[in-house]
């Protein structure tokens, strides 16, 4: 195929994501998450989709992912595509795994915790074989030395040596649950998520699913790590006791909190009286370069999270 070099290329389309664990209801925290990432890609002009990351049964509230999808429409942030549910992406998952087995990428391992306990949990090497009655975990091989960087929009520069700082990463736990770092880089890549937005405590997450991704040949997005709600002790609030639910049935007061804890104008929002008027007006004002790399207390907002 001939291409004419004198006409301009079409920008590949971009689209980014919330992921929520339904562990419990949407919270100032989560919502700052979500509203962030929204509007990161209305600037962008891309698209943004719902995924919700139901791979832990054991820590999950019965009804949460309702409560929590009903949450997001309830403040205007809808999906622009179908939502994915990870509890059915088992058969994904599994083609990747194997994938990685047959490469040497990944490998089982029998260790447990109290094998671990004298490198601090990390693993670099087994030191329990194949045990009956038990079955393995399976881990991303990453050698001593094996270092990751990576620029993120906003926190900038980030390195890190995975190898010696995290070990060897667990992609399917034994209890045969899928672990986070293996199911989030599969379904990014499956959704076609260019721009990945989300908490900063997620930040030395991405220089080992950056590996992930190359081990298993998947394209990188890029990364932006927005700052985190700590309350008074400097806590993230999906662990503090001031991790109430957001009001549904008053969204403004929460998407004012959140528009200040991302570092905006507060003066931008004081006028509007309606939520597609509050969406709207965010959408004109918002200024990525904004938002702050450090996390945020909460008593500082000077915003009322409730009516």
């Amino acid at each position: 195929m001939r291409t004419d070099p004198t006409q301009p290329r079409l920008r590949p389309a971009r689209r980014g994501r919330f992921a929520p664990s339904p562990t419990g209801d949407l919270h100032p925290g989560s919502l700052l998450a979500a509203f962030g990432s929204w509007l990161l890609a209305r600037h962008d002009g891309a698209e943004w989709w719902v995924r919700v990351e139901d791979l832990d049964p054991p820590r999950e509230q019965p009804g949460a992912i309702e409560r929590q999808l009903r949450t997001l429409e309830a403040f205007g942030l809808v999906s622009d595509g179908p939502i994915l549910r990870q509890s059915s992406r088992d058969t994904a998952y599994r083609e990747a795994l194997d994938r990685l087995l047959g490469s040497g990428a990944a490998f089982e391992c029998w260790c447990s915790r109290s094998d671990l306990a004298a490198t601090g949990g990390l693993h670099h090497a087994c030191v329990s074989g194949p045990q009956a009655g038990r079955a393995p975990a399976v881990r991303l091989r990453i050698p001593c030395g094996e270092s990751v960087a990576f620029d993120d929009a906003i926190q900038g520069r980030v390195a890190q040596d995975v190898g010696t700082e995290v070990g060897d990463v667990v992609l399917r736990r034994a209890d045969g649950f899928w672990a986070y770092q293996l199911a989030v880089v599969v379904d990014d890549a499956a959704q076609a998520i260019t721009d990945v937005v989300r908490g900063a405590d997620l930040l030395d997450s991405t220089p080992r699913q950056i590996l992930l991704q190359r081990a298993l040949g998947l394209p990188t997005p890029s990364y932006a790590h927005l700052p985190l709600i700590v309350d008074a002790q400097g806590r993230k609030l999906s662990k503090s006791t001031d991790a109430v639910p957001i009001d549904d049935a008053n969204p403004l007061p929460a998407l004012r909190f959140a528009w200040r804890a991302l570092g905006q104008d507060p003066a931008a929002l004081e006028s509007c009286t309606d939520l597609a008027g509050t969406l709207a007006a965010a959408r004109e004002a918002f200024s990525p370069a904004c938002i702050p790399s450090e996390s945020v207390a909460l008593h500082n907002t000077g915003v009322a999270i409730a009516s």
